[in-house]
């Protein structure tokens, strides 16, 4: 049997006499009085079938009783369609296959949801996602995560880098998010760890002299989840010898240039902009500003330290800080507006949120205004470039939380005043992070990114006497608010390794016990290094235009990191435990039993 000529989205007026064979899913199917339309759907598009009883007896037949979605095969003649029935807007608008012989292939019970219908739950949706991978959205977004990892091997490939794997049972790391840990069977009391990254991996490539290398990775992190991230996600991960930051940023260029310009054909401004850590977080409070509108942020620290207002003389005195935005149009903002902003602020720390509101004639209306002096208000005015109509923000604390607040409100601010064109592309890297940060909790230096960033060169000395001011070679891409890729220059060299091992509070032993192999390595000569790893599922969820990482994954996982399509994670069985040598878990009470106790 021959199942198709073409797709069906190939058919053309060309083929119009033509005897051909057409298979797939009935999309939809409409009865006129007699004729039977179907619109018969595979990968490609959408083919128009025409039943005639008079011409096709039996096929009529088979067609009433059909249910969507059901699959199956026609053969017949591609005709003209008449006029006034022609579609522009499809492909196919300007033929008909004019039906002689219709099968059921596979017929389908009905549907737990309509494909068209935009307000299924998702867990429903899921559950059933062979046919909601049926919808045209879904495999449009496949598509394209197709064609951006063929643009990414045809672009690497022709640069030199190899295709390499890397192990997915490797050991636990340190620091970082939870590991998912694999008991084995053979080793009772030990686990492996799935990767959180291939990072170590891909640094011994390197060590081995094979200089350029990529993997399209899956990773793992047992983290909660958000409407941009996953328990298991894929990257792009790349390292390359004997190259300096610039050059890596460089190679992500040219990348992303390429496929947004395949993908979307866009062509992107270069060069894309660099900006340090500490003018993101200064401006726009966040290591991962959107640059598609303003909202900066100003430090008016100097301005009111003997203001009037004992909020901020008070908070600049006990070395805090006092910084505003302005935001247009917002002296039209309600009470009732205003003092959900100052919840908003709460509820990321702040212990509330000030405001001055300008109107038309640049009067200001604002609770605090009679105690600020008028060149206080001036100056914050023209810090801000505040213009009249507009409303301007201000915190006051410690300069954490008040970064903090501000970074979260700037955003907030401009999805509720749409200030972010939605065609706009706004690239950025972002580099020279701090090493380490303070774990005010477990009283010690953490590593920023990860413990094998290497040190600005100039910053080396100062690792043990001042951690906190030493800069990395770390990085990141940005684009429109989101952390694309990260990456950086590594540690070549074991001495200083060990360096950043004891900063961190590694003894000698534990390091050598976690990272021997590592150590091992770097003392057998290791080139200068260093890789960028840009997620793949957000890189996809922005091209296609949604908000959701899992509208680009194909079976992605819900909240809890539960998988409705398979009820996964589910217990194990005893004999399962026990082969495992690990003690059986109380079984989970049953409802019944949770209402009697």
């Amino acid at each position: 049997m021959t199942y198709r000529t073409r797709h069906c989205g190939e058919f053309e007026a060309s083929q119009i006499g033509e005897e051909v064979d057409a298979s797939g899913w009935t999309a939809r199917l409409r009865d006129h009085g007699g004729l039977v339309f179907i619109d018969l759907r595979d990968r490609s598009g959408v083919v128009q079938l025409v039943i005639d009883p008079e011409h096709a007896p039996k096929a009529i037949e088979v067609a009433q009783s059909i249910r969507v979605e059901s699959v199956i095969h026609a053969r017949g003649k591609v005709v003209a369609r008449t006029d006034g029935t022609v579609n522009p807007n499809l492909p196919t608008g300007a033929i008909e296959i004019l039906v002689d012989e219709l099968d059921e292939l596979a017929p389908s019970d009905p549907l737990p949801f309509q494909l068209d219908d935009e307000n299924v739950d998702e867990a429903l949706r899921i559950r059933h996602r062979a046919l909601d991978l049926r919808r045209d959205e879904m495999q449009k977004n496949l598509k394209i995560r197709s064609q951006v990892t063929r643009i990414i091997r045809d672009h690497l490939e022709a640069q030199g880098f190899l295709e390499l794997e890397t192990p997915i049972l490797t050991k636990s790391t340190p620091e970082g998010a939870r590991d998912f840990v694999v008991p084995a069977r053979l080793h009772p009391g030990s686990v492996y760890a799935l990767p959180q990254s291939p990072q170590l991996f891909k640094q011994l490539y390197m060590m081995a002299g094979l200089e350029r290398y990529y993997q399209i990775a899956r990773c793992f992190r047992d983290e909660a989840q958000r409407a941009d991230r996953q328990l298991e996600f894929t990257q792009l991960d790349l390292e390359m010898s004997f190259v300096e930051r610039d050059e890596i940023l460089d190679l992500a260029e040219d990348l992303y240039c390429r496929i947004w310009k395949e993908v979307l054909d866009i062509e992107l401004p270069r060069p894309f902009p660099k900006m340090p850590h500490s003018e993101a977080i200064l401006r726009f409070g966040s290591d991962k500003p959107d640059l598609r509108y303003g909202l900066e942020i100003s430090d008016i620290s100097e301005l009111v330290r003997d203001s009037g207002f004992s909020v901020f003389k008070g908070a600049v005195e006990s070395g805090g800080c006092v910084r505003a935005l302005a935001c247009p149009g917002g002296a039209g903002l309600s009470r009732k507006d205003l003092d959900e902003l100052a919840e908003f602020a709460k509820e990321w720390g702040g212990k509330g949120l000030a405001y001055l509101l300008l109107d038309e004639s640049g009067e200001v209306r604002s609770p605090i205004a009679k105690f600020l002096s008028e060149d206080e208000l001036s100056g914050i005015r023209a810090a801000t470039g505040a213009n009249p109509g507009d409303a301007i923000f201000l915190a006051a604390d410690t300069e954490t939380v008040v970064v903090r607040v501000l970074g979260a409100l700037r955003p907030h601010l401009a999805e509720r005043f749409e200030l972010a064109d939605p065609n706009a592309w706004a690239m950025l890297f972002v580099v020279d992070f701090p090493l380490f940060g303070y774990n005010e909790d477990e009283q010690r230096w953490v590593a920023e990114h990860h413990m094998f960033t290497a040190p600005r060169a100039e910053d080396e000395d100062r690792i043990e006497s001042d951690p906190g001011s030493v800069l990395s070679e770390a990085y990141d891409m940005v684009i429109n608010g989101s952390e694309i890729a990260s990456g950086s220059i590594r540690i070549n060299r074991p001495e200083l390794q060990e360096r950043v091992f004891r900063t961190v509070g590694f003894s000698d032993e534990e390091a050598e016990e976690r990272f021997g192999f590592l150590l091992r390595a770097l003392h057998y000569g290791a080139p200068p290094h260093g890789g960028i790893a840009p997620g793949i599922d957000r890189t996809i969820m922005l091209l296609a235009g949604t908000d959701s990482i899992r509208d680009v994954i194909a079976f992605p996982k819900i909240a809890g990191g539960f998988d409705p399509l398979t009820d996964a994670p589910s217990p194990a069985a005893d004999e399962q435990w026990r082969d495992l040598g690990l003690p059986i878990p109380p079984k989970p009470k049953s409802k019944d039993t949770e209402e009697q106790t």
